[in-house]
């Protein structure tokens, strides 16, 4: 039996972990947004801590599409993305804990369904699109048990894929906006 079956308490612990910096990062949002002041670096950062929050929603693609405008958005969508998944982790870590924190409604079911049948596609798309429920499609790869490396490359390509557009709409907006 792997440690992680004999331990419920190791369990409780990282559902409780998760949520309790959901909860941190949802009530300091508005100062955790200056942190893109700091470049690169800080859009990474900032991009971890806005989708670290499980089910509360921050603003990390408005961001990139700001900082898009200001940086090369290239650069500015890679280290989105890449810190992007890595926040993500929290809603794997979520479901490998063996709690699941919403309803088994007939929508989670289906999209379970869809991880059990396709797995890395259904994490690829659900990264991609624009969608404020990311967290139960990590959720759901982390209750399958998923291996994590699996989980992280797909989502980071998703995730960049998505940044990219962001940050290049931001750039061609603010272009639009400052021509004379």
């Amino acid at each position: 039996m792997s440690q992680y079956k004999k331990n419920p308490l190791l369990r409780f612990f990282l559902i409780f972990l998760v949520i309790v910096f959901s909860i941190i990062l949802f009530i300091y949002r508005k100062d955790v947004q200056k942190i893109a002041h700091l470049g690169y670096g800080g859009i990474f950062l900032l991009s971890i801590l806005t989708n670290a929050t499980l089910i509360f929603p921050l603003p990390g693609v408005v961001i990139t599409s700001a900082m898009g405008a200001v940086f090369s958005p290239f650069w500015v969508a890679l280290a989105a993305g890449t810190g992007a998944a890595l926040g993500e982790t929290t809603g794997y870590l979520a479901g490998f804990s063996g709690r699941v924190i919403v309803d088994r409604k007939e929508w989670y079911e289906t999209l379970t369904h869809w991880m059990r049948k396709y797995g890395s596609l259904t994490i690829l798309i659900m990264a991609i699109i624009p969608n404020p429920f990311f967290d139960l499609a990590g959720m759901a790869a982390g209750m399958l048990k998923l291996p994590y490396y699996q989980f992280l490359f797909w989502c980071s390509i998703g995730k960049i894929l998505k940044m990219l557009i962001f940050a290049y709409t931001g750039a061609s907006i603010f272009k639009i906006f400052s021509t004379p």
